[in-house]
């Protein structure tokens, strides 16, 4: 794997490629080093992948700070992998709002970092692999805040999103998450993956394996929707009813 390492700090970059020598037992790696974002672009080159499957990026830094660095590597032909690697906390719904797959804060853990590296080859390919790359959105994801605790949901495994007061209730097979936001900005950020059945509820396409007769206490007769893996019925509102059908038959 190689690595570059972007820091405006000689030590913090020096720890890291000493902690990076002692995870060598279990990854081969070539690691290089910039001080600052235009170093690292320089070295990136205009197709960015080609050189390295990694960046290893600080967050503050004198002028374009490690943010603005991440959101300049989206643009590149071949964009390295991202891991975030500073001493605040505060910027991790930013980071993975970046697509960064780790967040690590300092002073980072061999243990910590093995497994950032582990996540990056699990979702990441190698710069140099001539295999054709994943669509992005395989990679999509939510940035949910859970007690305290920031984490990334692959957008493959949300089955539901349903509108409950002022917040939305995100489902997945094993469990349940809290998010601010509405649901007609999910349904305008990903058409293709979610549809509408009810002014309240938004079902994942390949989930959805029947639509049945339903009695709903507030609504009356009319119909429901089963998901694949839940015991739970979602109610269709009738004007959703037809693009129901629609979805089963295709």
């Amino acid at each position: 794997m190689n690595i570059l390492i972007v820091d405006d700090e000689a030590l913090a970059r020096s720890r890291l490629r000493t902690l990076l020598g002692d995870c060598a037992e279990t990854l081969h790696t070539t690691v290089s080093e910039a001080g600052n974002a235009g170093e690292a672009m320089a070295l990136l080159g205009p197709t960015g992948g080609s050189a390295f499957d990694l960046v290893l990026l600080d967050i503050h830094m004198p002028g374009q700070d490690g943010l603005g660095l991440a959101h300049a590597l989206q643009a590149l032909a071949r964009p390295p992998a991202v891991v975030f690697v500073t001493a605040h906390a505060d910027h991790a719904v930013n980071a993975f709002e970046l697509d960064a797959v780790d967040y690590l804060t300092k002073p980072v853990r061999r243990e910590r970092l093995q497994q950032a590296l582990a996540k990056v080859q699990r979702t990441t390919r190698p710069a140099h692999s001539t295999a054709a790359a994943p669509s992005a959105a395989d990679g999509e994801a939510l940035v949910i805040q859970d007690r305290g605790r920031t984490e990334r949901l692959p957008l493959a495994e949300v089955l539901y999103f349903k509108a409950e007061q002022k917040y939305v209730t995100v489902r997945t097979a094993t469990r349940s998450y809290i998010m601010d936001g509405a649901l007609s900005e999910l349904e305008a950020r990903y058409p293709t993956r979610f549809l509408r059945i009810h002014r309240n509820a938004l079902v994942a396409r390949r989930a959805v394996r029947a639509l049945e007769k339903h009695y709903d206490p507030e609504e009356g007769d009319g119909w429901a929707v089963r998901l694949q893996g839940m015991t739970e019925l979602l109610t269709v509102s009738r004007r959703q009813v037809a693009a129901v059908r629609e979805e089963l038959a295709r």
